[in-house]
């Protein structure tokens, strides 16, 4: 997904969203583990800086990031990841 901020974009989840507060906010994202038996998931001390640009209430506490974005830090066969984000 290309938008005009780019490919290297996240969406929040309900708790981070807060109203929209957090949408424009740059994060570095850095990824930690996988959530499923997948080895290696982690592209090693890979990581990738993300802009929030959307709301994403099925997120479970935690930013979605792009293909790209995804894709830059972890096997893309991981499919869900464990992050660190600041």
């Amino acid at each position: 997904m290309n938008t005009p901020e780019g490919v290297m974009i996240a969406t929040a989840s309900d708790p981070l969203w807060d109203g929209g507060a957090i949408c424009g906010k740059i994060f570095t994202v850095k990824c930690t583990g996988a959530t499923n038996p997948v080895p290696h998931p982690c592209y090693d001390g890979k990581t990738v800086t993300v802009k929030i640009v959307d709301h994403c209430p099925g997120c479970g506490g935690t930013l979605d990031l792009s293909k790209e974005a995804f894709e830059s830090i972890a096997d893309p066969v991981a499919g869900v990841i464990k992050i660190e984000y600041w």
